[in-house]
Formats: C-alpha cells, structure tokens, sequence
C-alpha cells in the first residue's frame, strides 16, 4: 500500500511539474505581427491562392490536344474497302493563348497581393488586441494602487473605531469601498481573459497554450504623415485586377475568331473494276477548316469585359482616396485623443491627486468628512480610469493609421 502511494504521488507530482513547465507565447506590441505571419492559420489557408493561382497560370495559354481520325467502310461482301487516318490541329488564328498567359500572369500576381492584405488585416486586429490587453492590465495596477490606498484608510478607521475615537460607520464604509474596488478587480479579470480568448486564435494557438502579453502602452506619439496608397497591398491587388481585367477585354476581342483546324492525312483504298479485277488506290493529303465568324461575334463577352475593366479602374480610384481618407482619420483622432491626454496628466489628475490628499490629511486630524475623501478619490480614479481610456483609443487609433498607411 506504502508503495502505491509513494508511485501516486511521484506520478502526481511529476504532472504538476509539467503542467508547470508548459511553455506560454510571449508577445508585445512589437512582435506580434511576426507572432501572425508564422503561425495564423487562416494566413496559411490564404496562401493557397498563390498556388491556385499558379495552377492557372501554368494552365493557360495552351493549345489543345490533337485529334486522330480514323474512317473505315467496305460493301456488304466486303470486296471493296477503303481506309483513311487524318491528324488534326486546331490553332488560334489570333494571339488568344498569349492573352490567356498574361491575364491569368497579372492574376497571379493580384492573389499575391490579397494574401498581402490578409496579413495587413489580421496583424492590424492582433495589434488591437494586444492594446486592450495592456490597457486592462494597466488599468488593473491603477486599481491595485487604489485598493492599497483604501485599505490603508479601512485599517485605519477600523483601528480608531475599536478605540472609541471613532465611528464604526465610518469604518464599515470604508471597508465597503475597499470591497468595491476588489469587485472591479475581479471584474477586469474577467474582461482580460475575454480579450486573450479573442487574441489566441489570431495567433495560431492551440487551446492548452498560455498567452503572456508583455510590456506597456508606451507615451503617445504622433506619427509622421507619410501615407502612400501605392504601398497598401488592396490597393496593389486592385490595379493587378484592373490590368488583368484590361487584358481580359483584349482576349475576349480575339475570341471572335474560333481556331482553325490543320490536319494531314492518309488513304488507302481497294474497289473492284469488273470484269479486270481490283484496283489498289492511295492517296495523301491536307485539310483545313476555317471558321466563319456569321452568327457568333462575341459582342457580349467583349461588352462583360469592358464594362469589368471600367469597375475595376473606378474600385481602384476609390480604394485610393478612401486609404488616405481613413489614414486622416485616424491621425486627426491621434491628435485628439493627446490633447485629452495633456490636460488630464498636465492639470486635472494633479489636482485631483492634490485633493484627495488634502480631504484624507484633513479627515485624519478630524476637520474633515469621511464622504469628501471617498468623492475625492473617487474623482481622482475616474480621472486615471479616463486617461488610461484615452490612452488605450490612442493607440488603436494609431494602429489603424499604421495600418492605413500599410507599414508592416
């Protein structure tokens, strides 16, 4: 019994220490992008395209395979007999298999593009997340230094209150306070562990892994206005549409015309010449056949065409004003969101830090009330709570400028 008790316990222990030793992913603000670049998976998926692509390119601009034919007839005493072999071609009298080479080339080249912007995407929303994990935790640290703060005080009335100095009122709503502030604690728990369950699957993780985000928001700065629509890979896919497209109208043109057909051939042939006998024939020759273009012109293909060259051509001056539109928009809430930023850290938050402390030092030698330091503090913590919210959306802000302006 003492034996199997003792391999219990090292079994148990020795899960313990592997549990313990699982590696987590560790990734910042920095190094996420490189996190979602190696490992997401709808990236991996998204790479197909190239290969499908690829698949295509390789495809076009062939010509069909080749035909044999073979004619065979005799008469009913089989007597009389003939028998022809032919091989056909069929080529293009225009340049369509060229044209079917470059507009699947500049297909190629727009998947790459869009598996491009896959990843400008996904690492643009992995970076947001990042933000709101690091913004919860800082504001985690504001509450931590709060519940010190009202622990401290707790104590302290509840140390007077037992020595008849003071109101066990006054103690019970401090320690009220001080449970309220826990409460919220609790809560951002919660809300963090929302946000990481939101970020593994961006980072291509596997449900058992732990995610540890380091580092902090870092002070705002405002980037330089250096926004180039000609670097964002949308905008690059969508001129590599509009040339596919505008290649697209130039092959459907040449489709008017169908292939024609070369071939060569070969007969033999035995008929019977009464009363002398039976005379033996063979005979070579060629064949052509050449389309008519009567009926079938190819008007609405060629229409399809030019109408699809001229909708790409507009979704790509459009994508270019709306890039920078959204990077303007983003830097004038950069530049918003900082001003907040210096009044609340250059003259409300002193002077609400400055107030508190001066209710709290006048509670103490009793010329104050309990009720003004709970509301200046209380002040002091929304006004933290709003920095460290200003913080956070100009960070976002800033990500979505970053992203705008298509910097990896």
């Amino acid at each position: 019994m003492h034996s199997l008790f003792s391999r219990a316990l090292v079994a148990l222990v020795i899960t313990v220490s592997a549990v313990r030793a699982e590696p987590g992913v560790v990734v910042s603000l920095a190094s996420v992008g490189d996190r979602v670049r190696a490992q997401n998976p709808d990236l991996a998926a998204a790479r197909l395209r190239i290969r499908e692509a690829l698949g295509r390119m390789n495809q076009s601009g062939r010509l069909s395979n080749p035909e044999i034919e073979t004619q065979v007839s005799h008469d009913p005493r089989y007597r009389e007999r003939s028998l022809e072999i032919g091989f056909v071609q069929r080529f293009p009298l225009t340049n369509r298999l060229r044209l079917e080479k470059s507009v699947t080339l500049a297909e190629y080249k727009a998947s790459e593009a869009e598996v491009r912007e896959v990843e400008r995407q996904i690492i643009a929303e992995a970076r947001e997340g990042v933000v709101s994990v690091l913004a919860i935790r800082q504001r985690r640290e504001l509450l931590d230094q709060q519940s010190a703060l009202a622990k401290e005080l707790s104590d302290f009335l509840s140390g007077i209150a037992e020595k008849g100095e003071g109101s066990k009122l006054d103690a019970g709503q401090a320690k009220l306070e001080a449970a309220g502030i826990a409460l919220e604690m609790r809560q951002l728990d919660a809300t963090e562990a929302a946000a990481i369950g939101t970020l593994k699957p961006l980072l291509g993780m596997l449900p058992a892994q732990k995610l540890l985000v380091s580092g902090s928001l870092p002070a705002p700065a405002i980037p330089v206005a250096d926004v180039n629509h000609a670097r964002r890979p949308d905008y690059q896919a969508a001129i590599l549409q509009a040339d596919a497209a505008a290649k697209g109208v130039e092959l459907e043109q040449a489709k008017r015309y169908d292939d024609v057909e070369a071939g060569i051939f070969a007969g033999a042939e035995r008929t019977e010449d009464a009363p002398d006998g039976y005379d033996k024939e063979a005979m070579v020759g060629l064949r052509f056949t050449f389309p008519l273009p009567l009926w079938n012109k190819n008007e609405g293909a060629i229409e399809e065409a030019q109408a699809l060259k001229e909708r790409r051509d507009k979704e790509a001056n459009a994508l270019a004003r709306s890039i920078h539109l959204e990077a303007e928009a983003a830097r004038s809430e950069m530049q918003q969101w900082t001003k907040l930023l210096d009044e609340l850290g250059g003259t409300l938050i002193p002077l609400a830090e400055e107030q508190a402390k001066a209710a709290e030092d006048a509670f103490r030698q009793g010329q104050g009330e309990l009720q003004t330091v709970f509301r200046t503090r209380e002040k002091r913590l929304q006004l933290a709570a709003a920095r460290l919210d200003a913080l956070q959306q100009f960070h976002l802000a800033r990500v979505r400028h970053e992203a705008a302006a298509g910097k990896p």
